[in-house]
């Protein structure tokens, strides 16, 4: 594989990628570590990718990885000290500080989910991939991530009625 095209894969898919990891383990230098390991791995195995299906396939060495340091370390996850949104900023203070502090509650929700739960919100709400793809990311079946998909859905929204 060309260096320019490494380098291409690696400027296109780092913001994103770190940004999924941090949401997952909600450590800035664990997700740069994790993010480095994902581009590594994406170096040593990049010819496996089918044309079309870059984005996702990286999404799942991102996943792959992010779920071999839990299993390897067990530990549990802090609560998320910080938010990343990509909706557009509101011009007034107030309407700046009501969103924060609504991002900041969703992301607490998030965050107090199961991790399957947690995982496909961020891959299907946050990270915008289809359903089919989303499942193949986590490694489930469709039917499966469907359910998992509903019930955080579900379990966040009875926290902000409640």
């Amino acid at each position: 594989m060309p260096r320019a095209s490494l380098d291409r894969l690696y400027c296109d898919y780092l913001p994103d990628i770190y940004r999924y990891l941090l949401s997952l383990c909600h450590d800035h230098h664990l997700a740069e570590d994790l993010t480095q390991e994902t581009f590594f791995r994406a170096y040593l195995h990049f010819e496996e990718i089918q044309p079309g299906s870059l984005k996702p396939w990286l999404f799942r060495v991102a996943h792959h990885a992010y779920i071999d340091h839990w299993r390897k370390h067990r530990r549990q996850m802090p609560v998320p000290h910080e938010t990343l949104s990509k909706s557009p900023v509101p011009e007034r203070l107030e309407d700046r500080i009501l969103l924060q502090d609504e991002v900041k509650q969703v992301m607490k929700s998030i965050a107090a989910l199961p991790e399957k739960q947690k995982q496909a919100i961020l891959l299907h709400d946050v990270h915008q991939f289809s359903y089919q793809e989303s499942s193949e990311i986590m490694g489930v079946s469709l039917s499966h991530f469907k359910v998992l998909l509903f019930r955080a859905r579900q379990k966040i929204r009875k926290l902000h009625k409640g």
